[in-house]
């Protein structure tokens, strides 16, 4: 029997007035734990205002005592019935980008159905229930559940915990990130200092690993070394199975490992250049210690701030192609170090990280503005693709992209102006070139110019990049070993019908 919309709505749906303001909006969604919030105008549904909006009305300074609600809404929704198939709700969120949708029933707003609860079918599914069709690369597949994070793409928000991330890059340090990823909650004023105490004194390399990073700068790129250089960390100091080890234990050396990442990727830069090794200091902050190590020189305060912002957006997002990698490691019972070593070599891989310092090779290559709509249509019309727009998960502005142009502006960052010119120009030459199709900057877009200007090399874009995931990583490995299960999916076999008899070779 088919799974209607009765089934799954959440009842009764919140509701406010188009001139309620959005912080009385937020409370509500706040008060139910939702994340949207049906308009109504007497009885017929207005629209929606979901948490999204909130964020876009936050990022251009609108004051939510005085914002009204209607301002920021979803107008004229899609609407569903009760008794409807949940096929037509998600033909509907698919066309429409939308995540809620309002239920009505005889004229009367009787419930509120969302991308989650129709996720839910999926996780009820039994494994045996044959399907049409198998989602290529997993997508949409729900494979686990997790309280580190979350990414909607539909709206473009993601969080860390129960934290907006981009609320975290504005008001928190990177340290207080790293406590909530490791302790499940921010903490407080002396928590903190501590914590920013506790860090620095891990960040040297053991004897071990630091004898033997020179041999190894000298065998491929910084992210190759990092791989080996895990490996070495982990053996050196003894690492057991993540199964027999106890959640303690893991966590130091959860620690440890994101600690010392910054101190081997950036000696193995220098030691590349034929530079001498910078020890860290323990008198800076992760990012400052960070630009330290890397260039020698103690960096400004705007440059220590702007590339810690661009650290605290690159810590987690989802179950990405990474991170999945690290869990299905863990999930064997391997060790921390089999881990992350893993997780840096799906990282490797340039469809998904590497693209900060191929859009900066973009914008080399149209060299000016007067040359970006030529370069732009040339680049549709042949259906190239354009480095550092479009996301997997993403139908909308990627929310790290347009913290990073703010924190670009702010710094006075070179290339800024010329690559909001030529943001602008590739969505006005899809709008005419292809209506419909829309394509908004990704991380990578603005990450590539904020660290050029903290004077990062783009051959450690990634890595850098990598420095900061490797606390996410840590986060989710330390989950799966605390309610672990083997991870071990099923195929669907499409080749030659079996059993098919075995030619036998006849004796010579």
């Amino acid at each position: 029997m088919p799974t209607v919309i009765r089934d799954l709505m959440s009842t009764p749906p919140v509701q406010a007035g188009g001139d309620d303001t959005l912080a009385s909006v937020a409370r509500r969604m706040a008060g139910a734990n939702i994340g949207s919030v049906i308009i109504a105008d007497g009885g017929d549904v207005v629209g929606i205002v979901t948490e999204r909006d909130l964020l876009r009305a936050a990022a251009v300074d609108r004051d939510p005592a005085t914002e009204p609600a209607r301002r920021w809404m979803t107008p004229s929704p899609d609407v569903l019935g009760p008794e409807e198939e949940a096929e037509v709700a998600w033909s509907s969120l698919s066309d429409h980008h939308y995540r809620h949708l309002p239920v009505m029933s005889g004229g009367d707003l009787v419930g509120v159905v969302s991308l989650r609860d129709l996720m839910g079918i999926a996780r009820l599914r039994p494994a045996d229930e044959t399907s049409e069709e198998v989602p290529r690369g997993l997508e949409g597949v729900v494979v686990a559940e997790t309280a580190v994070g979350d990414v909607r793409g539909l709206e473009g928000f993601f969080h860390y915990r129960q934290y907006s991330a981009v609320e975290l890059a504005a008001h928190r340090s990177l340290e207080d990130v790293w406590y909530l990823m490791a302790e499940g909650d921010l903490p407080s004023r002396e928590e903190s200092v501590a914590f920013g105490a506790r860090t620095p004194a891990l960040r040297p390399m053991p004897p071990g690993l630091a004898s033997q990073l020179p041999a190894l700068a000298r065998l491929g790129q910084p992210l190759d070394v990092l791989r080996t250089a895990v490996s070495v960390l982990g053996g050196e100091l003894g690492w057991p199975p993540s199964h027999e080890g106890d959640e303690g234990a893991l966590a130091e050396q959860a620690l440890q490992l994101c600690a010392v990442v910054p101190s081997v990727l950036t000696a193995t830069y220098r030691l590349q250049q034929g530079l001498g090794v910078v020890p860290p200091r323990t008198d800076l902050g992760y990012a400052a210690n960070y630009l330290w190590m890397l260039t020698g020189i103690e960096p400004t305060a705007i440059q220590a701030r702007a590339l810690e912002q661009y650290l605290i957006l690159t810590v987690d997002h989802g179950f990405n192609s990474s991170t999945f990698t690290a869990r299905v490691i863990t999930s064997t019972g391997a060790d921390l170090a089999a881990a992350i070593c893993g997780a840096i070599g799906a990282l490797s891989g340039p469809l998904h990280g590497g693209a900060p310092s191929r859009a900066l090779d973009m914008l080399d290559a149209i060299g000016t503005p007067e040359r970006a709509e030529a370069w732009v249509r040339n680049a549709v019309e042949h259906s190239e693709r354009i480095m550092g727009f479009g996301h997997r998960v993403y139908k909308t502005d990627d929310p790290r992209s347009l913290f990073l142009r703010d924190v670009a502006r702010q710094m006075e960052a070179p290339l800024v102006d010329f690559a909001t010119q030529v943001e602008q120009t590739v969505v006005d030459v899809l709008a005419e070139l292809k209506p419909g199709r829309r394509l908004y900057a990704n991380v990578e877009f603005y990450a590539g110019v904020v660290m050029a200007a903290c004077g990062i090399p783009r051959q450690m874009f990634t890595p850098t990049f990598a420095s900061s995931r490797a606390i996410g990583w840590t986060a989710h490995v330390v989950e799966q070993v605390a309610h672990n299960r083997l991870i071990r999916p099923a195929a669907r076999y499409v080749g030659p019908v079996p059993p098919q008899p075995v030619p036998v070779l006849n004796p010579r």
